[in-house]
This record gives C-alpha cells, sequence and structure tokens, in this order.
C-alpha cells in the first residue's frame, strides 16, 4: 500500500516538474517586442550608448542618447576610449542559452545596455572611491561598455591599465585574458617543463592562453587552421597542429592539460592523450544549443568525471581587479601582447557583431569609441 502511493507521489512529482519544464520552456522561448527608449530629459547631459531593448538579432541593436548617471558612494565613472566584443556579447544578444533568461529577463533584457570589456579614462568618482581618481587610465568589465561612458564599483572588476599598452590593447583583455589566465593558474595548475595543449589557440582566449602557458614555463602545443599557424608560432608556440590536416587526439604526445575552446571532439577522445593525472579544461564548444548553449558541455564533463582518472574542469571565469592587475603586469612584462583582427566603430557595433558570428576570429574585435 505505502509502495502504490509512494509510486503516485513520485508519478506526481515528476509530471508537475515536466509541465513545470515545458512552461518555462515556452515562456522563456518568447521574445517581447522592442520598446522605445525614453528621451533624454530638456537639460540633462546625454552620451551615445548601444542597446538592445528587446532579444533578437543584430537589427535590434539601436544607437541610442542615454542620459548621465548619479554616481553611488563606490562608483566610477570611466570616459570609454575602447571596448571589445566576447561571445558573451552574442549569447546576451539572442537571450540565448534560454536559461540564461532566467537571470537577464525572461522576455526582454532587464538591462537594454551591451558590451563588457573597457578601456579608458576615470572622468569623476563617487565621494567613498579611494583606488581611482580622476585622470586614472584603466581598464575593466562593466554593463554597457559600447558606449562612451560606463560606470563601475571600485570594488568590481576595474583596474589601472597597463602602461604597455594602448586603450584599444587594453580593451582587448578583460574577458577573453582573465578567461585564458584562469583555465591555466586555476584549474590546470600549469608548471614549468608541462605539456599543454590549446584547442582553439587563434581565438580570443586562445591567443592569450598560448602566451600565458609560455610565460608559465609550459611546452605548449596550439591548434588551429594553417593559415593561423605562423600567428601562433609567433605568440611563442612550441609546436603548431593544423586541425584541417591532423587530428590531435590520434597523436602520440600526452599532455598534462588540454585547454579546450571549441569542443569539436568527444571528451573520451580527448582524454586518450590527457595524461592520467592530467586536467581536461572545457571552456567554449561550436556546437549551439538553445537551451543549454555552452552549458552543455560542461554538464556532460561533470557527469563523466567520477569515473576518469583525470580531472574534468569546467571553467566560468570571474572578473576581479586582482587577476586584471595579474594582466596588466604580464603585459608590462612584454609576456603578453593582444592580437586585434579587426576595429569597428561605435556605430558599427552590429556589424562588429556579425563578423564575430561568422566563427574566423584571429584574436579580438575592438571598438574604437574615442577616434
Amino acid at each position: 500500500m505505502y509502495r502504490r502511493i509512494i509510486i503516485k507521489l513520485l508519478a506526481g512529482l515528476t509530471a508537475t516538474a515536466v509541465l513545470a519544464i515545458g512552461a518555462l520552456a515556452l515562456v522563456a522561448s518568447h521574445n517581447a517586442p522592442c520598446e522605445p527608449g525614453s528621451a533624454v530629459p530638456e537639460g540633462t547631459t546625454g552620451f551615445k550608448a548601444n542597446m538592445q531593448r528587446c532579444y533578437g538579432d543584430t537589427d535590434v541593436i539601436t544607437l541610442e542618447t542615454v542620459a548621465k548617471p548619479e554616481l553611488a558612494e563606490s562608483d566610477v565613472l570611466v570616459r570609454v576610449h575602447a571596448a571589445s566584443v566576447n561571445p558573451l556579447d552574442k549569447h546576451f544578444l539572442h537571450g540565448t542559452p534560454y536559461l540564461l533568461r532566467l537571470a537577464n529577463g525572461l522576455n526582454a533584457p532587464q538591462s537594454p545596455r551591451m558590451g563588457a570589456d573597457f578601456a579608458g579614462v576615470v572622468e569623476a568618482v563617487g565621494s567613498g572611491v579611494t583606488r581611482f581618481e580622476p585622470g586614472d587610465a584603466v581598464f575593466g568589465v562593466a554593463n554597457g561598455a559600447f558606449a562612451e561612458y560606463v560606470v563601475r564599483s571600485e570594488n568590481g572588476g576595474i583596474a589601472l591599465k597597463p602602461t604597455n599598452l594602448s586603450f584599444e590593447q587594453a580593451a582587448a583583455l578583460p574577458v577573453a585574458a582573465i578567461t585564458a589566465l584562469q583555465a591555466l593558474r586555476d584549474k590546470a595548475n600549469v608548471q614549468p617543463g608541462q605539456q599543454v595543449l590549446i584547442n582553439g589557440a587563434s581565438g580570443g582566449v586562445g591567443t592569450y592562453a598560448v602566451q600565458l602557458a609560455k610565460a608559465m614555463g609550459a611546452t605548449v602545443t596550439a591548434v588551429c587552421s594553417g593559415r593561423n599557424a605562423e600567428l601562433v608560432r609567433a605568440l611563442g608556440a612550441d609546436r603548431v597542429i593544423d586541425y584541417t590536416q591532423q587530428n590531435y587526439t590520434e597523436g602520440d604526445t600526452r599532455y598534462h592539460a588540454i585547454i579546450d575552446m571549441v569542443g569539436n571532439h568527444a571528451i573520451s577522445d580527448i582524454l586518450e592523450v590527457t595524461e592520467p593525472d592530467g586536467v581536461l579544461v572545457l571552456v567554449g564548444s561550436m556546437k549551439i544549443d538553445p537551451w543549454w548553449g555552452p552549458l552543455a558541455r560542461p554538464l556532460h564533463a561533470v557527469v563523466r568525471s567520477p569515473f576518469v582518472s583525470q580531472r574534468l574542469e569546467p571553467l566560468l571565469a570571474i572578473t576581479t581587479a586582482e587577476d586584471l592587475t595579474a594582466l596588466a603586469r604580464y603585459a608590462d612584462n612584454g609576456q603578453l601582447t593582444p592580437v586585434i583582427d579587426q576595429r569597428f566603430t561605435l556605430a558599427e557595433v552590429p556589424e562588429a557583431i556579425r563578423y564575430l558570428k561568422r566563427g574566423r576570429t584571429r584574436g579580438k574585435l575592438v571598438v574604437n569609441v574615442v577616434q
């Protein structure tokens, strides 16, 4: 009797969960229409910013005049000189994977501002700010970087700009370079003399991963297309594999760490060339799924991890002032130089994202705000 009751309860809970997930699916996959922006009140200082007031493709992006914000005690107002484009911008634009909408707004973005990476000059600070002052050259991550101004808490992802880099070079660093740094240092714990393979070595994260792995003393194998072989060699790669000619998972070399930005091989195949006590760090994937997106492969790794000797490490990078400062040191020591593929203006942000979506970017795409 009790067994029958338990079975019925479990069946009921399962049915409820399925219905709830189905309802969430229908709600989350619906795009609300774009709403017009509000006019800047007369007498209010405004500035140009790229906005997306609904989910969609690049045609929903508008360059608008918005009001300068009031600063809280810990806020820093930065006049943006340059910004850069990341795959994250594409995901926020489309609202995919749909799970992202649980935090960002179900049917339309909670915040219409676009962009994350920035570099610029501090124009004003809140009354409680102690780390920065007007005139400081800074870089970091802030909501709304595709604009003439951003606001960032001094306690967040902002740091003094590397002195050896231009504003556009510094703007190309934050998200991609921090991802590479945390993959190699925190997840893989790379040590001098170890064999490290970077799959996707010519992309935004990959170009930094090659340089940082060399700076950490590793022997670096870079996987990319033949047309990018000289580029990654110039960045310090000891060996280059042209993926159009050779499958690295079928080679004889075993690696302490494999940093995978592409996801074009089965995890089981990659582990065949990973040392028994090595680590596979999963950063990205070519496969686009509207529900799980780049989360599907890391979830697969979590499920598989208990059954293999190697460590499987999904990575969701977190921007900190400490890591930005660490990147600045690498740059000022000549160990980290951004690779810039194309440059765009503030009005060309839609074109920059379309270029990114082609999947052929070498290094980073930069938006120059101050010409």
